[in-house]
């Protein structure tokens, strides 16, 4: 009995030991990245992106070993105006012509707590990549009430400066400086 009880454990224990990262593709109707930024000291001017693609690999067992590509197409962004959204797609900002897309690539994750951690990772905007760290929380997991799938929910913050991406119009009266909300869900691929 004891030998029985041994290999089980052993079993587990091994079976934890060789977990490999899980496919989630982000659901992007619950997926989005909010910014913000300063306008002249007057107000904050917000835009969303949503609607954009992604997937995490995710492991449950050893957070660090997980990692994140997101593709954002810069044409998704509101603003609530028209006329900010098509200057935020001329040369002066996203050079959406020229650069259609944004993209996240992780380059590493360091577990900070229980459901914390820091993602590091290459941001290319405007066909410039900089570094990026963003401070993470894991929302849930957990089975999906409708989708009938094991899902994730995840949030994130960080800065990045406009000018590192050549998008550095009217600074410093408007804020070089932007702030990033991000809230992710994402379900287990089939």
């Amino acid at each position: 009995m004891k030998t029985l009880a041994l290999a089980s454990l052993l079993a587990t224990v091994a079976t934890v030991g060789f977990a490999e990262p899980v496919k989630y593709n982000l659901d992007p109707s619950h997926s989005q990245v909010m910014f913000h930024y300063s306008h002249l000291g007057f107000s904050t001017t917000y835009g969303l992106f949503s609607g954009f693609e992604g997937e995490i690999m995710f492991d449950k067992e050893d957070p660090a070993a997980s990692s994140v590509t997101v593709t954002i197409p810069v044409n998704s962004l509101l603003t609530g105006w028209d006329a900010r959204f098509e200057h935020f797609m001329t040369d002066d900002f996203f050079g959406a012509e020229a650069n259609p897309l944004a993209t996240f690539t992780s380059t590493g994750i360091e577990v900070t707590g229980e459901n914390t951690g820091k993602i590091t990772g290459d941001l290319t905007i405007n066909g410039i990549t900089k570094p990026l760290v963003l401070d993470a929380v894991l929302n849930q997991t957990g089975p999906h009430p409708q989708a009938g799938t094991e899902w994730a929910g995840f949030s994130a913050t960080g800065t990045i400066l406009r000018s590192d991406y050549d998008m550095g119009a009217f600074v410093p009266y408007v804020s070089d400086e932007v702030e990033l909300n991000i809230s992710i869900e994402a379900g287990k691929a089939e």
